[in-house]
């Protein structure tokens, strides 16, 4: 079985890869030559992996999932959510025309400032697959619930994993390292319940 993976992003598809073994082929968005620009405009985490899934079935018909995922911090009322990626800029009428993006120092600071000294740090992970095979959407997710640090910690990993600490772990994700994050995350539960489906079928 062959399947599209609506992304470039190496540590993405390795991880997605590793999961689904040898039994499916994972391509990735340059193995089927889609260099463009993948829309993302949707306001949920569900409407954007929807949104990149759906393009690439509609323009190169073949069967693709997608995902997206977002920090949900319950004090700020569930942001930076959707904006994850480009929080820093949310807001910033100066930064629309060059929009930042994935600028991970950038969002932490704005997220630790905003928090200030409020002890309610409860905070989630959440990640959105949305699958489209023969023409059918499905839907898979996958959360990690844990704290915002007050400051950062550890090397490894990227986005927020320096300020965020697991439930039941006393150690960020930067600091946990890539083989144990890859178990116990968001991105790695969601991509186990899309192995699950796909290898039933």
């Amino acid at each position: 079985m062959k399947i599209v993976f609506a992304t470039n992003n190496q540590h993405k598809l390795s991880e997605v890869r590793q999961i689904l073994g040898d039994s499916i082929e994972v391509l990735s968005l340059n193995d089927i030559g889609c260099h463009e620009d993948i829309p993302e405009t949707g306001t949920t985490l569900e409407a954007n992996a929807l949104q990149k899934a759906q393009y690439v079935f509609d323009h190169y018909h073949i069967d693709c999932f997608a995902d997206d995922t977002g920090l949900e911090v319950d004090a700020l009322g569930g942001a930076p959510g959707v904006y994850s990626a480009r929080y820093a800029a949310v807001g910033c009428a100066a930064t629309l025309s060059q929009p930042i993006d994935h600028d991970s120092e950038a969002n932490m600071t704005r997220l630790l400032s905003e928090l200030g000294e409020n002890n309610n740090r409860n905070a989630r992970f959440r990640t959105v697959i949305a699958l489209i095979q023969q023409g059918e959407l499905h839907e898979f997710e996958g959360i990690v619930n844990g704290q915002i640090i007050r400051e950062r910690r550890g090397g490894e990993g990227f986005g927020y994993d320096p300020i965020f600490q697991p439930d039941g772990y006393d150690q960020t994700f930067a600091e946990l390292g890539t083989e144990v994050k890859n178990h116990i995350s968001h991105r790695a539960r969601a991509t186990q319940k899309l192995a699950d489906y796909l290898l039933k079928r």
